[in-house]
């Protein structure tokens, strides 16, 4: 039997810092009406979030990006110093409220998505105003049950 060495993926030593957790729940499909707050916040080693001015984190609502593997009552992870490239999972402003897709470039157009194939596509120019906020690095997800914890 072959033992493989487990390599400590932190780079940067024990260094944590706090991004702060925004809310109410990030859209993951029709963005609704809400205002921004933030909720509290998350320590999270450095190299997890290498730009901490630039980072926060969001829970999820919905389940329009569960084919990306992002799904209801998770915790999106943003960075908006990162610039959205074809495919990244992307936070934007749709006509104001905040909304978490695919963002797709095809020749000229660009596309916001959902991951579901029950909902559609669509271009951004076909939105009144459209502004990518950052890009999710990664999402966190619970495996235990979560009666009780406040969301």
């Amino acid at each position: 039997m072959k033992v493989r060495q487990i390599v400590e993926l932190c780079a940067e030593g024990d260094s944590t810092v706090r991004v702060p957790i925004l809310g109410p729940a990030l859209c993951a499909g029709f963005p609704s009406p809400a205002d921004d707050f933030l909720e509290g916040s998350l320590e999270l080693p450095r190299w997890l979030a290498p730009n901490p001015p630039a980072t926060f984190a969001w829970n999820i609502s919905g389940d329009s990006m569960r084919d990306a593997g992002i799904f209801d009552r998770d915790l999106a992870v943003v960075d908006r110093s990162l610039k959205a490239a074809h495919r990244s999972v992307v936070v934007a402003a749709i006509d104001g409220q905040m909304s978490i897709k695919r963002f797709l470039v095809d020749g000229n157009v660009a596309r916001l998505s959902f991951e579901n194939p029950d909902l559609p596509a669509f271009a951004v120019e076909e939105t009144g105003e459209a502004e990518i906020w950052g890009v999710v690095r990664f999402s966190i997800r619970w495996h235990i049950a979560r009666a009780g914890l406040v969301r």
